[in-house]
């Protein structure tokens, strides 16, 4: 997974030159090459769907309404970034970070549910639920992070930002950026390598021996999963998947993150764009 749009930089910037003269096929062009990168980034930072969908429709309802005044002092891509990483730094908590969860807290509740030794229901979309136990669990440490250095490691390490873009896009210094990225990272490695199979061997907790315990606890819904099931705006990387035992130890927990599927915006927020674009002025 990259943080490349879906367009080269040139095309794109082509795109808001057209959009900003008026020309409104390029604009809703734009507006559909955005909306996914945006989103994949608005949902890794929030952790819900629907909060991760109103945040980009707000995103992209400020980046339209600033089209104008783009310089070409960095890429496009970069300026979006940008005003996406302010708006998901300043936005209200989601529900998912209202909940205030900590790394002390959900390896607490990872214990309690290795601790119950509920079997792994038989079920024909066991596959799927172990998916959403693990989307929810890594996204779930994610969120123990603060936003500063929740939105760097999403920059960097998920969505593939150099560190000059990363730095561009929240307006710091590269070694400010370096820096944070670098406890970010810590602090997830250290929760990973004691709790996640997936990092670790010998670590005790395994995907598929939470789905009782999570289904017991209602922390999964498999009639309404939050992240399994949506559309995937890329391919998996199954290469990925299978290179990581050969991998250090210390870089795997970086590894799990990139190997997920990079999600995209669904139909019915792309609607509800085309609509905001089909009533302005």
């Amino acid at each position: 997974m990259t943080a490349e749009l879906p367009q080269a930089d040139t095309d794109l910037e082509q795109l808001a030159a057209e959009a900003v003269a008026g020309d409104r096929i390029a604009l809703d062009r734009l507006v559909e090459a955005l909306q996914d990168g945006v989103y994949n980034l608005a949902l890794r930072m929030l952790a819900h769907p629907q909060d991760a969908e109103d945040a980009t429709q707000e995103i992209l309802v400020k980046v339209m309404a600033s089209l104008g005044t783009f310089r070409k002092e960095s890429s496009l891509r970069t300026w979006v970034w940008r005003i996406a990483a302010n708006h998901l730094l300043t936005t209200r908590r989601s529900r998912r970070e209202a909940e205030a969860l900590t790394f002390e807290a959900l390896e607490q509740m990872l214990a309690a549910g290795l601790a119950a030794d509920m079997p792994s229901p038989q079920r024909p979309d066991e596959a799927l639920l172990e998916e959403e136990v693990k989307l929810g669990c890594t996204q779930a440490a994610l969120t123990c992070l603060d936003r500063d250095h929740r939105l760097t490691f999403i920059l960097a390490d998920i969505l593939e930002l150099t560190g000059a873009e990363g730095a561009a896009a929240l307006d710091i210094e590269p070694a400010a950026f370096r820096k944070r990225l670098s406890r970010a990272r810590e602090r997830l490695r250290d929760f990973m390598q004691r709790n996640c199979g997936l990092v670790n061997d010998d670590a005790p907790c395994r995907c598929r021996k939470q789905i009782g315990p999570c289904l017991h606890m209602s922390t999964i819904d498999p009639a309404r999963l939050l992240y399994a099931s949506q559309r995937r705006a890329s391919s998996d990387r199954p290469e990925v998947r299978q290179q990581l035992d050969a991998i250090e130890s210390v870089h795997r927990s970086v590894v799990v993150y990139r190997e997920q599927p990079a999600f995209g915006a669904s139909e019915a927020l792309s609607e509800r764009l085309k609509r905001l674009l089909d009533a302005s002025p």
